[in-house]
């Protein structure tokens, strides 16, 4: 698919009003995306896990109105929000050439999440993704032709308007594993959306669980925009634009293979490496806390002491996933609630697991 692909020509705007409403999930990245290009385009691929709990509930109520202007309205957990207006509209600036129904409408946003807003855990990811997909059923409403109906289409212009949100974001609309960014090991990978996995995939990883250590709530010190905007002249960027993408084509065939212990070596790698680029980039900066580090140190010793598969990884955030096999469910919780709930802010966390990607409501 191409970017002229995605551009509805054909509509009509005779539905007056009416309301859709869709649930999204956030994503956890095993490889990690750092560094963009213009438009949202990824410097290095990615791949992520779905998740299932975490996500944004949002419905889009639209109305037709007679100027020409963007008008929309924003509520957050049933109260009216000023200040997801300008990403909002930053959002319908990017996409008006692939929707151009949007002014034709009044639009009131209405989310909501099941964790905590800007902690970490994508928010953004799973929010604008829920956006995207409540605009794509309003396109299925307003269009003359049958394109929008076609699953694949719907799902890959989703993730390519979500893209022009937040960039993870484009990784939110299917499930289990998702692939961002152009890699010649991933058939049909694409810079201007995710694709679903369709490697094989171990029974290992099947119903692979992920509990976020809630270590910090509060907003983060560096939004991600920033951050990636330091991979610009970043001394290390290059080389770890080729890192991203060997590690990919090595986590392809660790998913086939079942490999945990190989597993563990590259999402722990990556997500230190994620964090290793902030910490040396021109200003530099670091999200971890001490509590993040507690928690990394325990996890090390818990996994040398019992041979246990668990790992961590991190987003560009405090908080640590703990990523497990399902089959060590009950001894990972007991490790968690014995030895690392108090790590956490208010004793909180949040048990997950690999989800299917975003459904309609």
């Amino acid at each position: 698919m191409t970017v002229q692909d995605f551009i509805l020509k054909l509509y009509h705007t005779n539905v007056e009003t009416g309301s859709v409403k869709w649930a999204s999930p956030s994503n956890i990245a095993l490889v990690k995306y750092w560094g963009k290009k213009k438009d949202q385009i990824p410097e290095n691929p990615s791949i992520s896990f779905t998740l299932s709990n975490c996500k944004t509930i949002t419905e889009v109520t639209y109305t037709k109105k007679e100027d020409k202007e963007f008008s929309f309205e924003v509520y957050f957990e049933g109260e009216k929000n000023e200040a997801f207006k300008p990403k909002i509209q930053t959002f319908f600036e990017r996409i008006e050439t692939y929707l151009p129904f949007l002014r034709d409408y009044h639009f009131k946003i209405d989310t909501s999440n099941t964790f905590p807003h800007s902690s970490g855990i994508a928010s953004s990811a799973s929010g604008m993704s829920a956006i995207a997909l409540c605009l794509m059923s309003i396109e299925d409403k307003l269009s003359t032709i049958e394109k929008s109906s076609d699953i694949k289409y719907f799902n890959q212009k989703a993730s390519f308007l979500a893209r022009l949100g937040s960039g993870s974001a484009c990784r939110s609309i299917e499930g289990e594993l998702v692939v961002w960014g152009e890699n010649e090991s991933i058939a049909e990978s694409s810079d201007l959306y995710g694709v679903k996995f369709e490697g094989e995939v171990h029974s290992n990883f099947k119903n692979y669980q992920d509990t976020i250590l809630l270590v910090d709530k509060g907003e983060k010190q560096v939004s991600s925009t920033v951050g990636h905007q330091l991979m610009y002249g970043h001394p290390f960027a290059q080389e770890r634009f080729k890192q991203a993408h060997d590690n990919l084509a090595t986590l392809k065939t660790i998913l086939a293979s079942g490999d945990l212990n190989e597993f563990v070596k590259i999402v722990e790698s990556e997500a230190l490496t994620l964090h290793a680029m902030m910490m040396t980039s021109m200003p530099y900066f670091i999200l971890m806390k001490p509590n993040t580090l507690e928690v990394i140190n325990k996890i090390w010793a818990f996994r040398a002491k019992t041979d246990s598969k668990v790992c961590f990884t991190l987003d560009a955030g405090a908080n640590v996933h703990i990523l497990y096999p399902e089959s060590e469910t009950k001894s990972v919780l007991e490790f968690i609630k014995n030895e690392l709930v108090s790590y956490c802010q208010n004793e909180h966390y949040i048990c997950d697991q690999i989800g299917l990607g975003a459904n309609q409501i």
